[in-house]
């Protein structure tokens, strides 16, 4: 064999580093479009792969399967019976005689069995015929002509309790008009059309529109408000929802617009609370712009850093690991809040933080690592807000868990058609998260509404009540 002259050794060691370069740059590709909900942004429906049930435990065992149903130890629920007001009839069953030597029975007084049951009535809707008749006076001879009260004629063919009934299938319950007609026709023996449903959705959306403008008026004076938005689709159009989560109440606003432009119309440009928020650049574009104080999302933040440990670069394995472990600590310090004094949990919430930026100020020269130092850089402060205003979650997790019913609506609905879709989304929205936020029935509060409308009244407000 030929020994390897100096000028093809030299010419051997070029290619291997240009191929080692090439590797490293398709294994950084490969690391970036194999990202997954848990190392980005993404949405777990986005992933392409899905953990096995009953997945593994962090040392590589399985986990322990949860037997289906009450777990040992568990108190005991049982469902409180119907009182006396509530029911409509009673049913008794004692035998006339003895079934073994046929001879008179008496009851024993507080030994008895009780089966309560609630069914369907056979038609469960009732038909009322409103008559209004002309007359003519027999003074004057005047006709006039007939006239019905106003909320009745506001009503029309449905009542108050209907058409509440048709706003929570429709909304709450994501049905579409034919499965709502489907109901009506089966279950409660009223066949009706679909242009009588969605004229009912046009009138519950009216009703709430008082309600829906109230809260808007008090976005700008929230001491803190979670925001996101996501897609919406119309169309075939691409809107954005975007969703305003108070302590005690959650406000949707459907835009054609993503940016920072929607933040400075429902905020406005002196909004003095806490705005928590991922890293999205509408939101540090209001930041910038108006001074506003930020909440940065730390569990964006934590599936950024995780991403940075899946990179062939062991550098910057490395510096991802680190950084993880610093803010794992300050978790613990967040999860060990009740076993400590509050100026013990604000000291050891500072120096978790401290660490934090200490292990980012030691970012290797790589483009990833540095691109969240970077972030650390302009943004640290933004991140750990939480630890200096008190009531500020460090997450942006209300926000999302409060967009994740809108996420589920689009995918049933797919969506809208036009401009009066849009406000009947943003309001059943609206009053949907906010009930559950005040744990209020949304079907008593759109009943309430509707009932309001029809008699021309001020709709009921949304607003949680004061102490």
């Amino acid at each position: 064999m030929k020994e390897l002259t100096d000028c093809s050794r030299n010419e051997l060691i070029d290619i291997i580093k240009q191929q080692d370069v090439r590797i490293a740059e398709l294994e950084g590709k490969i690391a970036r479009l194999s990202k997954t909900s848990s190392t980005s942004s993404k949405p777990p429906s986005s992933d392409v792969t899905k953990p096995a049930k009953g997945g593994k435990s962090a040392k590589g065992g399985r986990k322990r399967k949860r037997k289906i149903g009450g777990q040992p130890n568990h108190p005991k629920h049982e469902r409180e019976p119907f009182g006396p007001d509530q029911i409509d009839r009673t049913c008794s069953y004692t035998p006339g005689h003895c079934p073994d030597c046929g001879g008179a029975v008496e009851l024993i007084p507080g030994d008895e069995r009780i089966v309560q049951q609630v069914e369907l009535i056979q038609r469960p809707v009732e038909v009322v015929e409103h008559r209004a008749g002309a007359c003519r006076c027999t003074g004057c001879g005047k006709v006039h002509p007939p006239e019905m009260p106003e909320s009745v004629r506001r009503a029309g063919l449905l009542g108050p309790q209907l058409t509440a009934l048709i706003a929570y299938l429709k909304g709450a319950c994501h049905m579409s008009f034919s499965s709502i007609r489907k109901f009506f026709r089966d279950v409660l023996k009223l066949p009706i059309s679909r242009g009588q449903l969605a004229k009912a959705i046009e009138k519950v959306s009216e009703a709430m529109a008082g309600s829906y403008d109230e809260l808007r008026g008090q976005l700008p004076h929230a001491p803190q408000l979670n925001v996101d938005e996501t897609g919406h689709k119309e169309n075939g159009s691409t809107l954005w929802t975007w969703c305003f989560r108070a302590e005690l109440y959650t406000l949707f606003k459907i835009d054609p617009s993503r940016g920072s432009q929607v933040l400075i119309d429902m905020l406005g440009e002196q909004f003095e609370g806490v705005l928590g928020c991922d890293l999205f650049s509408a939101y540090r574009k209001y930041m910038r712009e108006f001074s506003i104080v930020v909440q940065f999302c730390l569990a964006h933040l934590i599936r950024d850093v995780k991403f940075l440990t899946t990179l062939p670069d062991k550098a910057t394995q490395r510096f991802g690991e680190r950084l993880l472990d610093a803010l794992r600590a300050l978790f613990g310090v967040i999860h060990r809040r009740e076993k400590m004094t509050e100026a013990g949990f604000q000291r050891a919430l500072q120096r978790k933080r401290d660490a934090i930026l200490a292990v980012a100020r030691s970012a290797p020269r790589r483009s990833e690592a540095q691109n969240i130092a970077k972030r650390f850089r302009d943004y640290g402060k933004a991140y750990f807000t939480f630890i200096t205003t008190p009531g500020v979650e460090p997450t942006n997790n209300l926000a999302e868990q409060a967009i994740r019913f809108v996420v589920i609506d689009r995918k049933v609905t797919q969506g809208t058609r036009g401009e009066s879709g849009q406000r009947w989304c943003e309001r059943i929205w609206t009053a949907i998260a906010t009930c559950a936020q005040q744990g209020r029935s949304v079907y008593t509060y759109l009943h309430q509404a509707i009932t309001a409308h029809f008699h021309n009244a001020p709709a009921p407000s949304l607003m949680p009540a004061g102490p």
